[in-house]
């Protein structure tokens, strides 16, 4: 390593409340007193952004020899430790411990409500703490000193084609990756800047329960949080402009989650925008336009109705932009659009130096996904590689209960591309595992190229479907058909048994006729 620089200018950052978790987690992620390194003379690879795409990247080529430096403005770890999957997925446990305790009845188990109790204090302080201590894995000082990073703290931008600037620093390199994330989109909602309102980046903050909250935006984020703020205790109105929650899901899927979220005390508002906001502070108005395609044009007989509703606190979910700006791409001759950075299947800018992955490039903005985009970017920067992104098999799932897990192409997506496929489908209503724990809402759904067992996608609706779709993903990656998944054991009773249930229902459309008569044949031989 170079020897450091005197202590930089590293403007301190804070993350509310700033308690001994944030504290430590801050020092983790963003230390105030770090030393950026004297630059070396040239990179390797130079990394602009330490979330999970951008951390991926550096460790995994400096894991292979590369010399690498690692340039960070905010907070490493990114979203998804900072202001996504770690915080929320928390967050989402202790609520569905609280559903599992009202639930209880059903089981033959009598609660006294009145002896339930939500902390909510303790709920957020236990985040906090989790969120803590898995920072040291994304931590400035492991990568110095365990992985041979070089870290900046600072912002980073092209200098030219082949040069960074940070900090005061130059950085030369011979390839770079930008690996900038992406933000909250804020819709433009008259009075609603006046009013306050919380993100994903702040809402994890929180201290004290809103007694009534409005989320603006039904995706993952809107869904997850809806339920559970619902099931801590909070009256949750949750609002989209399309019919349905989570727009690129089966629409089945989607109406099971539906009724899962009204079970759970939230008012569900399908087609219904905000029109405007007032108020201030705890005190907050929304106007709800319900029905009639709020959200978009109005059909003929059609009838709208206005509404204001009452809330203390407001979460906007509606979706995400990638970080583009003030980093200087222009200079380095790397196009953009409203994606964001323009790459090709293999991850490669405009500039063939220069790469991009995760969520400032790709539609599918999943940790997960990232992960094994900068991996598919070492092998094309680092040695001359051909992966594409295009071959990646990408699952992602919903947290929230049940769980909405996906893997390759809906219904919709095989009609565009011109594929006639067959839809198989196991209810959990037919499952014993399911039965026997009373979780008989959802289904596999498994699409096949029609008249094969060649599986083009699949959805799972369960209390565990995001540990379930991986037995699907591998048999796509590994080029399994469905009549192989009906061969694979399972234990019993399990709920992934519907996977290989759904497999038999394939192998007996193969029982045709001929194959009958033959068999029947075969048995009177014997006999």
């Amino acid at each position: 390593m170079n020897e450091a620089s005197a202590i930089s200018d590293v403007i301190p950052v804070e993350v509310p409340p700033m308690d001994a978790h944030n504290r430590k987690l801050v020092d983790n992620v963003h230390p105030a007193e770090w030393p950026n390194p004297e630059p070396a003379p040239s990179y390797n690879l130079v990394v602009i952004g330490g979330g999970t795409a951008g951390l991926v990247a550096a460790a995994g080529s400096a894991g292979l020899g590369a010399r690498v430096a690692l340039i960070e403005r905010h907070l490493l770890g990114g979203d998804c430790l900072n202001s996504g999957c770690v915080p929320s997925k928390s967050l989402l446990r202790s609520a569905h411990a609280i559903a599992d305790i009202r639930a209880a009845a059903d089981v033959g188990v009598a609660v006294d409500p009145s002896g339930v109790k939500v902390d909510f204090g303790s709920v957020m302080e236990r985040l906090r703490e989790i969120r803590s201590r898995i920072s040291k894995h994304d931590s400035a000082t492991r990568f110095r000193d365990e992985l041979g990073v070089d870290v900046f703290i600072g912002d980073g931008r092209f200098k030219s084609a082949g040069e960074i600037e940070v900090a005061g620093k130059t950085l030369k390199f011979k390839k770079a990756v930008i690996a900038t994330g992406a933000r909250p989109f804020v819709p433009q909602i008259p009075g609603l800047e006046g009013a306050g309102y919380h993100t994903n980046e702040s809402i994890f903050g929180l201290t004290e329960l809103p007694a009534r909250i409005g989320i603006i935006g039904g995706g993952p984020i809107g869904c997850e949080l809806a339920q559970s703020f619902a099931c801590l205790g909070s009256k949750v109105t949750l609002i989209e402009q399309s019919h349905q929650f989570l727009v690129r899901e089966d629409p089945d899927a989607a109406d099971t989650l539906r009724a899962a979220l009204e079970r759970d005390g939230v008012d569900v508002a399908l087609d219904t925008a905000v029109a405007a906001v007032e108020g201030s502070g705890e005190e907050k108005r929304m106007k709800l336009v319900r029905g009639g395609s709020a959200g978009g044009e109005q059909s003929a007989g059609e009838q709208t109705r206005e509404e204001w509703i009452e809330v203390d606190a407001i979460l906007v979910g509606a979706g995400r932009i990638p970080n583009v700006e003030d980093l200087g791409l222009e200079a380095a001759g790397i196009e953009t659009d409203r994606a964001g950075v323009v790459v090709d299947d293999q991850l490669r800018t405009t500039n063939p130096n220069v790469y991009a992955s995760g969520d400032v490039c790709m539609s599918t903005k999943f940790t997960h996904a990232a992960d094994f985009a900068s991996r598919a970017v070492i092998q094309n920067a680092l040695f001359f590689g051909r992966k594409k992104v295009s071959s990646l098999t990408i699952p992602w799932c919903t947290y929230t209960r049940p769980e909405i897990a996906h893997v390759g192409m809906y219904e919709r997506d095989a009609r565009e591309k011109g594929i006639e496929v067959d839809t198989w489908v196991r209810s959990f209503a037919e499952v014993d595992r399911a039965i026997a724990e009373g979780e008989e809402e959802g289904f596999v759904k498994i699409h096949t190229v029609k008249g094969k067992d060649t599986i083009v996608g699949a959805t799972i609706v369960a209390k565990h479907a995001g540990e379930m779709i991986s037995e699907v993903s591998v048999a796509m990656a590994g080029g399994l058909g469905l009549s192989k998944l009906s061969a694979v054991i399972h234990p019993y009773p399990t709920q992934a048994e519907a996977i290989r249930q759904v497999g038999d229902a394939f192998n007996r459309t193969k029982l045709t006729p001929l194959v009958t008569r033959l068999f029947d044949l075969i048995l009177r031989w014997r006999r």
